[in-house]
C-alpha cells in the first residue's frame, strides 16, 4: 500500500480538515458578498445624479460664501472684523469656481476589476495560509499526540521518508483546495465587476499580472503550511505550532511594533513580518517616514521612503522555511521515538 495515498486519504477524511476548509470558504464567500453589495455599477442615471449633487453642493457653497462675505462687510463697518476673525479685505472672500466641485466625489463605490482585483488577492492568500497552517499543525500534531506516529514507524521505519511523505500529502491537499478556490475567486469578482462595476481595459498583461500574484499567494500559503507542520512536529503537539504563532504575533509583532514606535525607530514596519508578506504578494511595499520631511523647490514636504521588494521577502521566506523544516527533520532523525 502506498504511504502517500494513505496519507492523502487520511487527510481528506479528517473532520477537522473538512470543517476548516469549509470555514475558510465561507469567510471568502462573505468577502465576495460584501464587496458585491457595497458597490454599484456606474451608468448614465448614476452619473446624472452625481452631477446634480455636485451642482447642489456648489450652490450651497456659493450661498454660504455670500453669507460669510456679508458678515465680513458688516463687521468691517462696525470696526470688529479683526476681533471676529475676518480678513481685512472682504473682497478676497470669493465663491469656489464651479469646476472645483467634481461629480466624481458624489459617485457611489464601484468595483473596477483592473484597478481593484489585485488587492483582493491578499485576503485570499491570507485565508488559504491560515487554513493550511492550522490543518498542517493538526495533521501531524495529532499523530504525535495519539501515538499514531510511533505505530506508523513500526511499519515504515524510515523516519524522514515518513515525515516528508506526510508533508507532501498535506501540500497536495492544500493545492487541491487552493487552485479551484482561486479560480472561483477570479470568476466571482469578474461577476462582481460585471454587475457592480467595470471590466474595461483588461489586457493579457493585466491577466498575467493577476495570475502571477495568485501564484505567489499559493507559494506563501504552502510556505506557511509547511512551517505549521514543522513546528507541530518539533513540539510533538498541535499546540506547539498554534502557541508559537500566537506568541510570535502578540509578542514579536504587536509588542515589537509598539516598542519600536515608542522608541521612534525609523521605518518600524520593516521589522514586522506582515510587511514582507505584503511585499511578496504586491511585489513592493513603500514605507514612509514623515518625521524626516524633505522640502522640495516648490515648498512641498516629501517623506523619506524605504522600499521592501518581493526579492527581499523571498530571501526571508526561504531562510525561515529552510531553518524550521530543517530543524523538524533533524529532530525527527535524532530524537527517541517512544
Amino acid at each position: 500500500m502506498s504511504l502517500y495515498r494513505t496519507e492523502l486519504r487520511r487527510l481528506a477524511k479528517r473532520r477537522f480538515t473538512r470543517w476548516m476548509s469549509v470555514l475558510g470558504l465561507l469567510v471568502l464567500a462573505a468577502v465576495v458578498v460584501g464587496v458585491f453589495f457595497t458597490n454599484e455599477k456606474i451608468d448614465a442615471a448614476v452619473l446624472a445624479k452625481a452631477e446634480r449633487a455636485a451642482e447642489q453642493q456648489w450652490q450651497q457653497d456659493v450661498r454660504a460664501n455670500q453669507q460669510y462675505r456679508a458678515a465680513c462687510e458688516k463687521a468691517t463697518a462696525a470696526g470688529t472684523s479683526k476681533s471676529e476673525g475676518f480678513p481685512e479685505d472682504c473682497s478676497v472672500i470669493q465663491p469656489p469656481p464651479r469646476e472645483a466641485i467634481q461629480a466624481d466625489w458624489f459617485l457611489p463605490s464601484t468595483f473596477d476589476f483592473r484597478k481593484s482585483f489585485d488587492a483582493t488577492l491578499l485576503p485570499l492568500a491570507a485565508i488559504l495560509a491560515l487554513v493550511g497552517f492550522v490543518v498542517g499543525a493538526s495533521f501531524v500534531g495529532a499523530e504525535w499526540n495519539t501515538g499514531g506516529m510511533m505505530n506508523l514507524l513500526l511499519w515504515r521505519p524510515k523516519r524522514l521518508t515518513v515525515l516528508l511523505t506526510k508533508l507532501a500529502a498535506l501540500l497536495t491537499g492544500l493545492v487541491a483546495l487552493a487552485v479551484p478556490t482561486t479560480a472561483l475567486w477570479f470568476g466571482s469578482f469578474w461577476l462582481v465587476a460585471t454587475f457592480r462595476g467595470s471590466t474595461a481595459k483588461m489586457t493579457s498583461g493585466a491577466w498575467q499580472s493577476f495570475a502571477l500574484t495568485g501564484l505567489r499567494g499559493l507559494v506563501l500559503a504552502m510556505v506557511v503550511t509547511t512551517i505549521g507542520f514543522a513546528l507541530a512536529s518539533l513540539g510533538r503537539h498541535t499546540a506547539m505550532a498554534l502557541g508559537g504563532v500566537i506568541a510570535l504575533m502578540v509578542v514579536g509583532q504587536f509588542g515589537l511594533g509598539i516598542l519600536l514606535a515608542m522608541a521612534g525607530v525609523r521605518f518600524a514596519e520593516a521589522w514586522l513580518l506582515p510587511t514582507y508578506a505584503t511585499a511578496w504578494l504586491q511585489k513592493k511595499v513603500t514605507l514612509e517616514d514623515w518625521n524626516a520631511c524633505q522640502a522640495t523647490y516648490f515648498g512641498e514636504c516629501k517623506p523619506d521612503t524605504l522600499e521592501i521588494t518581493w526579492q527581499q521577502s523571498s530571501v526571508m521566506m526561504a531562510v525561515g522555511f529552510t531553518v524550521i523544516l530543517g530543524a523538524a527533520l533533524w529532530a525527527m532523525r535524532r530524537r527517541d521515538i517512544s
